[in-house]
């Protein structure tokens, strides 16, 4: 593929988009973060079809803000019809989409409404790489707050390889811009995580013991069907996944 002179970046203001435009800016590429603080709506399409002129390849970064599986599958539904059906006709050449590891093996929850959207972008007219990336060192804060009841948070078990968002964000440039080649047809999906495996409740004890409030993290349960998995390794990276730093505890003293 031509290398792509714009790119526009759905989620440009989150977790991971903020990381990805940054990025791009940085090498001197001509982006467009799209979010609703920018007047761009993914999900009912408001200003995506002026906000996609002239783009060559959108890096999807959008995040259901629910947990929700009914909620996030809705969220994930209709920004993919949206990027789809309004990129094609605004000419964009391909979209480039970060996903997480092991949703493939899940039966519920945020990654079930995740797959959904991996198949139905794959579905669409505009050819697509996926990237699925391992858990972010930012989730492990997110993680404390949707569990917290009082001074103790409830953090479920999970072997996991955090893996931080700015380190994601240079891979998904790297494949938007062509820095990194695109997958052949029927290789696997590519991934991305830490430099080694982590323990999702180790790592939010660590993060509370920095922050000093006094709040205390007990392990608490994925719930069924897929605790087990996550217990069991599943959302562990594959052989072939690229593994980069910084580790959790490292990215910790560079956030204090």
């Amino acid at each position: 593929m031509q290398a792509p002179t714009k790119i526009a970046v759905a989620g440009g203001t989150g977790r991971v988009g903020r990381h990805l435009v940054d990025v791009l800016r940085e090498r001197g590429r001509d982006v467009v973060p799209m979010s609703r603080t920018t007047g761009v709506d993914v999900v009912t399409g408001e200003g995506l079809a002026e906000a996609l002129d002239g783009v060559d390849v959108v890096i999807d970064a959008a995040t259901s803000p629910s947990p929700d599986q009914a909620e996030a599958t809705a969220f994930f539904t209709a920004s993919t019809d949206n990027l789809q059906e309004l990129g094609q006709r605004a000419g964009v050449r391909r979209i480039v989409l970060v996903s997480i590891i092991g949703i493939d093996r899940f039966a519920g929850g945020y990654a079930a409404a995740k797959a959904l959207q991996e198949r139905a972008m794959l579905a669409g007219p505009i050819p697509v790489t996926i990237l699925r990336a391992a858990q972010f060192h930012e989730f492990v804060e997110q993680l404390v707050d949707w569990g917290r009841q009082g001074d103790v948070s409830y953090v479920p078990e999970m072997r996991t390889q955090l893996v931080a968002a700015r380190t994601v964000a240079e891979a998904l440039v790297d494949l938007a811009t062509g820095a990194a080649e695109t997958p052949p047809a029927g290789a696997p999906i590519p991934e991305i995580a830490g430099p080694r495996e982590e323990s999702l409740v180790e790592a939010a004890r660590k993060l509370a013991a920095q922050s000093g409030n006094g709040l205390r993290i007990e392990q608490g349960d994925w719930g069924e069907p897929d605790g087990g998995l996550y217990r069991d390794g599943a959302a562990l990276p594959s052989p072939h996944a690229q593994l980069a730093g910084p580790t959790f505890e490292e990215w910790l003293g560079q956030s204090s």
